[in-house]
């Protein structure tokens, strides 16, 4: 049988769990005997079974594995319709920055949706879905389309279950980087109070609400510190938020410290927003998850999983005479 070439897709695997997948009818004493015999190689060299795969190695199949296969192995395809192409696929690969057998996170761009839905042409999760067709890829968090940074999914049930619940229980650690089109007052501080349908309440006010309506606003709760400023106009922002409502960093920016995101039309200003635009340069929202920090779901180790700041966002950082580096202190 000719060698298998390794699939961009796969690359970083490991060559057991790649076996696992396309030959899942070989058992893992099978491989191990096939690996220790010289009968698998990787580029014509012997392997031990603990190898990870790059994309183009090619992979010897013996007859004994090949007989086990369960389907041809092919490249991932785009979902039906054409709404992403191979080219997209390869564009999001390249976003990958951490791959397992549990878990995959992306630097996803400003502007992709990150669930499906009427009217979306492409969405992470259909992508991600293409880009591992062996994996049962799950959302356990969100980003808003307009937000870029770190997204982890899971790759099975377990994951997903382990890692929503991180989730859920505050446990898992978020960390934001904003652009504000005004200065807090404070530098530092706590926001607590509640929200629900874009909408920012106090306690009193969600009382009151809620008896009205009928509908409960949800507590959110947000950290947050000023790193830098520009006379009063601009202020560069690290976000901690402590709940995950929706829009929570938005709606705690325009209302509750009352200095919206730039490049939010939603929450912001429409006069301010204008002005800013024409001095930055760039229409996208100025919302960046820069890191995650959570327990893996399979070896319960505490992770934390960071994405490199957005070009567009980088000249204001020269505007504010701060340093990139100065980011994480």
């Amino acid at each position: 049988m000719e060698p298998v070439k390794v699939s961009p897709t796969e690359d970083g695997i490991r060559i057991a769990r790649w076996f696992a997948r396309h030959y899942p009818r070989l058992s893992i004493g099978e491989f191990r005997k096939l690996c220790r015999t010289g009968q698998i190689r990787i580029n014509a060299g012997r392997v031990r079974g603990n190898e990870i795969l790059h994309a183009g190695d090619m992979v010897r199949i013996p007859p004994a594995a090949a007989a086990a296969a369960k389907t041809e192995v092919k490249e991932p395809r785009p979902e039906s319709g054409g709404k992403f192409s191979m080219a997209d696929l390869e564009k999001l690969r390249k976003r990958i920055i951490h791959d397992d057998e549990d878990i995959v996170a992306f630097d996803k761009p400003a502007g992709l949706a990150v669930q499906g839905g009427t009217g979306i042409k492409k969405s992470l999760d259909k992508m991600a879905a293409a880009l591992f067709p062996h994996d049962n890829i799950l959302l356990v968090h969100r980003l808003d389309r307009e937000t870029s940074g770190v997204i982890v999914l899971a790759k099975n049930q377990r994951a997903a279950q382990a890692l929503a619940a991180e989730f859920q229980s505050k446990a898992a650690g978020k960390e934001y980087l904003a652009l504000l089109s005004g200065v807090p007052k404070s530098k530092r501080g706590v926001i607590d109070n509640f929200m629900t349908r874009g909408r920012v309440f106090d306690k009193e006010e969600a009382a009151a609400f809620k008896a009205e309506t009928g509908l409960r606003p949800q507590n959110a709760v947000t950290r947050y510190r000023v790193l830098a400023e520009l006379s009063g106009i601009l202020a560069w922002v690290r976000f901690m938020p402590e709940t995950g409502r929706t829009h929570q960093l938005r709606l705690h920016a325009a209302f509750s410290i009352g200095a919206p995101i730039v490049g939010d039309t939603l929450y912001g200003q429409e006069k301010e927003q204008g002005g800013l635009r024409a001095m930055i340069e760039s229409d996208n929202l100025f919302l960046f998850a820069e890191q995650l920090t959570f327990r893996h779901p399979g070896t319960g180790r505490e992770m934390t999983i960071r994405a490199q700041l957005p070009e567009f966002m980088k000249p204001i950082l020269g505007l504010l005479g701060f340093d990139e580096n100065d980011q994480k202190k």
